[in-house]
């Protein structure tokens, strides 16, 4: 099986990939990138492609969905921190003098 190749992936799998990618479409990252990136949280997840054999499967770990959409840093845009620090700048000034 060359790379890339996705035969080997259950519907289910596929599925998740493609709405993993859209997610990471719609915050700005690129086509390529977002399959890249979907892909790799689906083997992640579950281990990669089908295999066959019983006793094979593992359980899933979804620890790497749960983060879902957050972003790192500070849920405040710059202008609403900036509007802060010289509102709490003022405050000081004021109380100082």
């Amino acid at each position: 099986m060359p790379q890339g190749d996705k035969s080997s992936y259950t519907d289910k799998q596929k599925r998740k990939a493609a709405h993993i990618e859209e997610g990471y479409e719609e915050r700005g990252v690129s086509r390529k990138e977002a399959e890249s990136r979907a892909w790799a949280t689906v083997n992640k997840e579950s281990g990669g492609g089908k295999k066959s054999g019983s006793g094979r499967g593992k359980k899933e770990n979804h620890a790497s969905s749960r983060r879902g959409g957050a972003k790192s840093g500070s849920s405040q845009s710059h202008a609403t921190r900036s509007a802060a620090a010289k509102k709490g700048w003022e405050t000081r000034r004021k109380r100082s003098g």
